[in-house]
């Protein structure tokens, strides 16, 4: 007990005082300059890109995957920039350098899946595979790309749920955003209807869809009778649309030939519906 009531008679409370005052200046000012600075510099890269959306000949897409890289990469380098100045505060930085050698195989052994994520984040991001806005595929994940960065891929499913993917985990991408679109349309009409006269009352309406329909970028066109059996006559009908409008002109074309057949009194399939005998 003694040599505690020494050892605590021995501190120039003055000088603790003054030396922890100062650190926690220190400190706050660094916290403060880190939010200033990250504030700032988020601020400048979305006025850089907004203005690069104007200027460049450059999709809107692909600009907001730059976008979302560029921010990605300057939140990590000013994170561990402020980490390392308030550490200065604590610890000596210069022997965390000095040992980083030999810790380094053990840190390369434990981040290997950190590694992978950022070097197939670059390959995605090198070959354009995504962008952001694209709608993919990426195992059993639908839904539409939200941000892209080095380490991991944000996609929104079409029931709002938003999946975090990390890149290393990305094998096959099925992007369905790359170039138009195949539009197909299967016509049932009844198997004791007039199929000769339903394909020409068909093919004008896909003449006056492409007419008024600027998303139609080939076709459509009427293949013929692609089914027969004991319930339905199958025509069909194909064509190209503008990506992302492909299910809309499909409903339209659908609901169009359907209203002019009926008008056309061309009998369209009934449900069969087996009679049921008594006592069964």
């Amino acid at each position: 007990m003694a040599h505690i009531t020494q050892w605590f008679s021995n501190i120039d409370w003055n000088l603790f005082w003054a030396k922890t005052i100062s650190e926690v200046v220190k400190i706050i000012i660094l916290l403060a300059l880190y939010f200033i600075l990250k504030w700032l510099g988020r601020k400048l890269i979305r006025s850089f890109f907004l203005r690069y959306r104007t200027q460049q000949l450059v999709s809107e897409g692909r600009a907001k995957t730059l976008e979302s890289l560029i921010l990605n990469v300057f939140g990590y380098l000013m994170f561990f920039t402020f980490a390392i100045l308030i550490l200065q505060n604590f610890i000596d930085i210069t022997a965390i350098v000095a040992s980083a050698g030999i810790a380094g195989l053990a840190i390369a052994f434990g981040a290997q899946g950190l590694v992978s994520d950022v070097v197939t984040g670059f390959f995605i991001l090198l070959e354009r595979q995504l962008d952001v806005g694209d709608n993919i595929t990426l195992d059993q994940v639908n839904g539409n790309v939200e941000a892209l960065g080095l380490r991991t891929t944000q996609v929104r499913d079409f029931d709002g749920t938003l999946h975090f993917i990390p890149n290393r985990q990305i094998i096959v991408v099925s992007n369905h955003s790359r170039g138009n679109m195949r539009i197909l349309v299967d016509v049932r009409i009844a198997p004791t209807a007039d199929a000769e006269q339903a394909i020409a009352i068909i093919k004008r309406v896909c003449e006056l869809e492409k007419a008024n329909n600027k998303n139609i970028v080939d076709g459509p066109v009427v293949l013929g009778v692609q089914e027969v059996s004991a319930v339905a006559t199958v025509i069909r009908v194909i064509g190209k649309a503008v990506n992302g409008e492909q299910f809309e002109v499909q409903r339209n074309l659908l609901k169009d030939i359907r209203e002019e057949l009926v008008i056309h009194q061309i009998e369209l399939p009934m449900s069969y519906l087996a009679p049921l005998e008594p006592g069964k």
